[in-house]
């Protein structure tokens, strides 16, 4: 890349990734800034929208390649509280969908991801990570880890919760950490799950199943962090007659494949997703616990978005990086909006010793379980329909 860049994109995870090859199939000399990190071992339960998404612009190509499909959702209401919710089984064939989403190993996405950068000639990718941001004349002022300074007109901010572009600039976020932490692993199930993502929701969050081909599973287990850590602390044998309770023992015997790795839970939510030459997209923008699979789902309706800003710019004109920002920012409002408000609700009923919040849980799940209509309706929220 011989000229200064007409975009940098900062962050190197998978909405990173997917927003540099955005940026430059819109055609802009795109530089991404990605610094390599420790391999994610986590998976990703993508929504239908998503993955066509994924499909339509050449990210991954046949998803039965990387992934396994997700055809049912349980919830299993193990609580011991006064009022509980009823068992609700969400089966896909009910929204008229071969499957509602497909659960796919973060490594293998991002390898896919990459492959299809590489193909860009406009798009270059250095190993560095950014250091510092200011405005300059025509811009941005950005400065990398190796010393370089660099301008540009248009920055896309994807470098996750401490996001140094939102940190640094023009954004106001608000954050809420919780005293609950995520912890996650690969286990081997006695019983395989099919395609079924099994949710039995605890007092302190839910402890999740989800299909991971075979008789494979990805565990994402919420609880108070000084319970996952005792938990962790008790060794494989401990770890496996703990999943078996959390379990119900439903699933026959339990083998952890992984080691367990745990994660703190927090809230961000941003005013605005983009202003000034600057659009912010995934964790750098919004975080949730992990419920409902919204994280990289909304994430990649971020960069969806993004395209669909950067196709209807007129970049011929002066300031249009400003015009695209703001373009960006109304159409990402009413989604960040309506999912954050979702994912908060979800989560603080779970947790809520109120017995009127406690109520209206069970009565929601009964409303869902026994008419369609609201059922399919909470299918297409649910996958991010728009």
């Amino acid at each position: 890349m011989s000229r200064l860049p007409e975009a940098v994109v900062v962050g190197g995870g998978l909405a990173g990734v997917a927003a540099a090859v955005a940026v430059a199939r819109a055609g802009l000399r795109t530089l991404h800034l990605a610094p390599k990190g420790p391999p994610d071992r986590r998976t990703s339960a993508l929504m239908g929208p998503s993955v066509d998404y994924l499909r339509a612009s050449s990210l991954i190509g046949d998803p039965s390649s990387l992934g396994h499909p997700l055809t049912q959702i349980r919830i299993i209401d193990a609580t011991d509280r006064l009022i509980r919710a009823p068992e609700t089984l969400f089966d896909s064939k009910d929204a008229g969908l071969e499957a509602f989403g497909w659960n796919f190993p973060n490594i293998k996405l991002l390898e896919a991801f990459e492959v299809a950068g590489a193909a860009l000639p406009n798009l270059e990718t250095r190993e560095l990570s950014l250091s510092g941001i200011d405005r300059g004349s025509d811009g941005w002022i950005l400065t990398l880890s190796d010393g370089t300074v660099i301008e540009t007109p248009f920055v896309v901010g994807s470098d996750g919760k401490k996001s140094l572009v939102r940190v640094a600039t023009v954004f106001r976020a608000r954050e809420h950490g919780f005293t609950q932490s995520a912890l996650v692993c690969d286990l081997e199930l006695g019983r395989p799950l099919g395609g079924a993502s099994v949710e039995f929701h605890y007092e302190q969050g839910p402890f999740t199943l989800v299909p991971a081909g075979g008789s494979r599973a990805n565990l994402v287990w919420i609880d108070d962090r000084e319970v996952l850590k005792a938990a962790q602390a008790s060794g494989p044998e401990g770890l496996r007659e703990t999943f078996l309770k959390k379990s119900q023992r439903l699933f026959g015997d339990i083998k952890l494949l992984t080691p367990t790795h745990m994660f703190l839970l927090s809230t961000l939510t941003v005013e605005r997703a983009g202003m000034d030459g600057i659009v912010l997209a995934g964790e750098a923008a919004h975080a949730f616990p992990p419920i409902g699979a919204q994280g990289l789902n909304l994430g990649l309706r971020d960069v969806a978005d993004l395209a669909a800003s950067l196709a209807a710019a007129d970049r011929s004109v002066p300031h249009w990086a400003q015009a695209v920002s703001a373009d960006y920012a109304a159409r990402r409002a009413d989604d960040l909006e309506r999912t954050g408000g979702m994912v908060d609700a979800l989560f603080r009923s779970l947790l809520s010793d109120f017995l009127p919040a406690q109520a209206l849980r069970a009565g929601g799940l009964w409303a869902l379980r026994l008419l369609p209509p609201l059922r399919k309706q909470a299918f297409g929220l649910g996958m991010g329909n728009r």
